[in-house]
């Protein structure tokens, strides 16, 4: 009997292992969360009974937790949640459609140039006439 090794057809989303068989991207993440939760553990432990402190301590580990483990489509939580917001909180809701046209541009454009040529045609036909004296 041979043996089978089963092989990704995309490589691309194949990841180096690095300890315990997890990325560096989740060691990092356990690492800090456990930095956090550990200390804020013991911390409430002597405030309150184990079990609040549990429960709290998995409350704070937990955001660590989707931050290592979760991603969709290759994009990991944080880049998902900062397109959420931008695309809730911060884009305007209602986009217009606009165009630039060329020719409105042209337009504008020599209307601003016959604006200014009768404003100096004004100042130099001011200047050329001379108060009258009494």
């Amino acid at each position: 009997m041979a043996a089978y090794i089963p092989v990704p057809r995309d490589l691309t989303r194949v990841k180096s292992k690095i300890l315990f068989n997890l990325t560096k991207r989740q060691l990092i993440c356990f690492g800090a969360g456990a930095l956090i939760g550990v200390p804020s553990f013991f911390l409430l432990k002597t405030l309150g009974t184990t079990s609040m402190a549990v429960i709290c301590m998995m409350v704070i580990m937990l955001p660590f937790f989707f931050l290592g483990m979760y991603e969709k489509d290759g994009q990991p939580l944080e880049k998902i949640a900062k397109q959420f917001i931008e695309a809730k909180f911060v884009r305007p809701k209602v986009r217009p459609y606009r165009t630039n046209n060329y020719y409105a541009a042209l337009i504008r454009q020599a209307e601003v140039e016959r604006e200014i040529e009768h404003v100096l045609q004004a100042a130099s036909g001011a200047v050329k006439k001379k108060p009258e004296r009494r």
